[in-house]
């Protein structure tokens, strides 16, 4: 007996109703990235592996799904690599290439190599699949889908205000309103570290710190020991642990902390001009928040940071984020090339539209209309009929068997289709058809000659 066939643990096989709703949260994500001035681009699903590697930390690095080379790879490693059974001297030798970690990195690359063909400042926005060798879990995935906004070629802190405008109009177009769209800035974390003694553990502090609502103060505590970060240092940063207040209160108690941190005040004050910049446009559901122990564990951010979180009463992780790099280029050779961006959470917003209802009603229906068959002079008019509606872009079929009118009208239950069409002997005689609306149970006769007064009810 043939085995029964599976999928990869972390990936997921999508149903035509889930791509419909999949590609509503695209579609709206996509309309408001060009109606803000971005223009698309792809990149290939994987890079060469020195694209990859080093650039998001060393937690990020273990994630990276390598791609071991063709042939036989392994007659080409020498015998002491070999005996050594060390990963970290082995793969070099195996694997030049690796599936991409997210899209940012590969953006990166993109502007590098197409400089002279870019206008500066450029806006782009991408929507592909990414993948990271992550533990599957709820909302967590190995493959999933990322959508990004970027901007490269300008350090006005407009771009950011902007950013958090964009990623409120994509939550309010949704209906997720209540969405938190959380702020720190990696100087103030810089400026942090500096300050209680430990900015040569800054990664280390920030991953630790990024973890206190998944794990605690007290978990914080342990893994920040863990790394060799002292008690006084932590002590010094307990504060952190345990501030609130509105956004620019939390801004006034950063700036007692981080009073002799140049680093550190400078971070406050681009916080202060975004924060006042948005209060003077406005956002029109979500809220905007100071987070100072948000860190977002990535290597190369270097200014303001984002996260989204969904609305009260979902239990998600982040439904966005992103934030400044302002030299991931220079990794790649193009110096001073300051950037911005953010990222969707395709995966993680179906989780929250679905769990609150917010699925509009129509992406449920796959077709329009149902043509029921007959036999075969029915069903060839019935095709000429369908034609006519399809050029009017209503979505139309035509049952392809004349089986059991049960059968037929279960298949047009079973796909939620709002009308069935009837094209029987005396209709064909009479150049009519009859639609039935599968709701109400009514029909109604029409004219072959003119569907204008069928196509003006759907």
């Amino acid at each position: 007996m043939p085995q029964k066939p599976s999928i990869p643990k972390g990936t997921r096989d999508f149903s035509p109703a889930e791509v419909a709703r999949r590609n509503y949260i695209i579609q709206t994500i996509k309309k408001h990235f060009e109606v803000y001035g971005f223009q698309p681009i792809e990149t290939p699903s994987f890079e060469n592996s020195d694209t990859l590697m080093g650039k998001y930390g060393e937690e990020g690095d273990r994630l990276i799904f390598k791609i071991l080379n063709s042939g036989d790879f392994i007659s080409k490693v020498d015998d002491v690599t070999y005996s050594s059974k060390k990963s970290s001297s082995l793969l070099p030798k195996i694997s030049e290439k690796a599936l991409r970690y997210d899209l940012t990195v590969p953006f990166a690359r993109y502007v590098v190599m197409h400089q002279n063909e870019i206008d500066f400042p450029f806006k782009r926005y991408q929507i592909q699949p990414v993948w990271r060798a992550d533990r599957p879990q709820k909302g967590r995935f190995r493959e999933f889908y990322q959508c990004d906004a970027d901007v490269v070629g300008a350090n006005s802190v407009l771009q950011e205000a902007e950013l958090i405008q964009l990623y409120d109009a994509v939550f309010t177009d949704l209906k997720l309103v209540g969405s938190t769209i959380k702020l720190n800035n990696r100087k103030i974390l810089s400026g942090i570290a500096e300050v209680i003694g430990a900015q040569h553990l800054l990664i280390d502090f920030t991953v630790a710190l990024d973890k206190l609502d998944k794990i605690g103060e007290e978990g914080v505590r342990k893994e920040m020991l863990a790394k060799g970060i002292s008690e006084l240092a932590i002590e010094k940063a307990a504060p952190l642990f345990t501030m609130s207040g509105s956004s620019l209160e939390q801004l006034t108690q950063l700036k007692s902390l981080l009073g002799e941190s140049e680093i550190g005040m400078q971070g406050v004050a681009e916080l202060e001009e975004i924060i006042t910049t948005v209060e003077a446009v406005g956002l029109k559901t979500a809220n905007l928040q100071v987070d100072v122990t948000l860190a977002r564990g990535l290597n190369y951010y270097t200014g303001a940071i984002f996260e989204v979180s969904a609305p009260e009463g979902v239990s998600m992780g982040s439904i966005g984020g992103g934030g400044r790099y302002d030299d991931l280029t220079g990794i790649f050779g193009l110096k001073d090339v300051s950037g911005i961006g953010i990222s969707f959470g395709l995966d993680r917003i179906y989780l929250v539209l679905e769990a609150l209802g917010l699925f509009p009603e129509h992406l449920d229906k796959s077709i329009d209309v149902l043509c029921i068959n007959f036999g075969a002079k029915e069903s060839l008019a019935s095709l000429k009929l369908i034609s006519q509606l399809r050029e009017n872009g209503i979505k139309a079929e035509v049952y392809p068997t004349a089986t059991k009118m049960q059968k037929q009208m279960k298949y047009a239950n079973n796909r939620k289709v709002p009308y069935v069409i009837l094209i029987g002997e005396q209709e064909l005689a009479n150049g009519e058809f009859v639609a039935k609306n599968m709701d109400t149970g009514e029909q109604e006769t029409y004219s072959m000659d003119s569907i204008a007064a069928f196509t003006e009810k759907l």
